[in-house]
């Protein structure tokens, strides 16, 4: 698969917690399925961690925990977490984190800045593109456009979602994301990978930009299914990628459950 690199091998927590197998959607698109097996909780572990480092910075967590230290001493009211407490929004943040987590693992493109830190509202999903990877050494310079959904029960239109939001990403020209990117980098002092993003709208402009856009379907076991039956696109720079868990609401409440318990 042309997009993203072979799935992991030897010890990384993917290779060991997922099988793959690259497949073929009826219409052609390429699917990537990715199946949970016995070894799970090693997903489990590793999602724990990964929504901790996608919602918060560690300093930030650190200043967090010696403040509602205090505030328990004099019994004060203790800050919102920063992690989402309703559940919807905590299976679309588990998706959108595990499809970045997987494309930084498979491709040489990096994910600048951790997007859920900067959401003004942890209870709501932020606006904009779920995944905004790039590679700056590739040639041409390479954005990986990501869109990532949650269901329950997989069906056609959690597939006919996934594909309408790629394709207006892909009309639109230059992901919407691109610019809050660039800021933020600027923010914190990243000028010269700020200013290489921020070109990324010149590089467009002058047809220098090579945008590649995948799909994400977690649900259970019937995911692989409904993806090679309902994947069709327009689009011919794309690759979905279906996430099959054996209970995903269940994985999704234990990951959240463990990071409140962390603090």
């Amino acid at each position: 698969m042309s997009i993203i690199n072979d799935h992991p091998l030897g010890f990384h927590p993917f290779s060991i917690s997922l099988s793959c197998t690259n497949e073929n959607a009826t219409s052609g698109i390429l699917h990537r399925c990715l199946i949970e097996n016995e070894y799970g909780d090693v997903l489990l572990d590793y999602m724990t961690q990964a929504i901790q480092n996608h919602h918060i910075s560690p300093d930030a967590l650190e200043r967090r925990k010696d403040l509602i230290e205090s505030l328990r001493i004099i019994n004060a009211p203790i800050p919102l977490s920063p992690y989402p407490q309703s559940l919807t929004t905590q299976k679309g943040n588990f998706a959108e984190v595990f499809l970045a987590e997987y494309l930084c693992t498979t491709t040489e493109a990096e994910l600048p800045i951790y997007r859920l830190r900067y959401n003004p509202n942890v209870e709501q999903s932020m606006k904009g593109d779920d995944v905004l990877l790039f590679d700056m050494d590739s040639d041409p310079v390479r954005i990986i456009v990501g869109e990532s959904k949650f269901r329950g029960i997989p069906d056609k239109q959690s597939v006919v979602d996934i594909l309408d939001g790629l394709v207006r990403s892909n009309k639109a020209g230059l992901p919407i994301s691109l610019m809050f990117v660039a800021e933020r980098l600027f923010e914190v002092g990243n000028s010269a990978l700020a200013m290489k993003v921020q070109n990324c709208a010149i590089l467009f402009a002058t047809n220098q930009l090579q945008i590649d856009y995948v799909g994400l379907l977690m649900s259970n076991h019937n995911a692989k299914r409904i993806v090679n039956t309902h994947a069709s696109s327009e689009l011919h720079n794309l690759l979905m990628i279906s996430l099959n868990v054996e209970s995903p609401e269940t994985i999704v409440q234990h990951a959240f459950a463990r990071l409140e318990g962390n603090i």
